[in-house]
């Protein structure tokens, strides 16, 4: 599967993937908010077999296929998040 990757210029080690280049019409608008203005970084090939740095690659698939795009937060948003969860 096609996967384009851009890096947000807020939210610092934030990533938002999709399908095709420029093609952001599956992202909701309240995401760029916090997202700010998509930042184009890079474009492959995404498959099952394939290792992501800092995510779950079938995650990543599933997301893309279902919603047409994946939002991978940083790491300390992520630890916020999971944290938030707990209580």
């Amino acid at each position: 599967m096609n996967c384009c990757i851009y890096r947000s210029q807020k939210k610092p080690g934030s990533y938002l993937y999709i399908n095709e280049k420029n093609n952001f019409s599956d992202v909701p608008e309240e995401l760029f908010k916090l997202f700010g203005t998509p930042e184009f970084s890079f474009e492959f090939d995404l498959t099952e077999d394939k290792k992501l740095a800092q995510s779950d690659t079938a995650e990543v698939l599933y997301h893309l296929k279902e919603n047409g795009f994946f939002l991978q937060l940083s790491v300390l948003d992520e630890a916020i998040s999971r944290s938030a969860q707990l209580i």
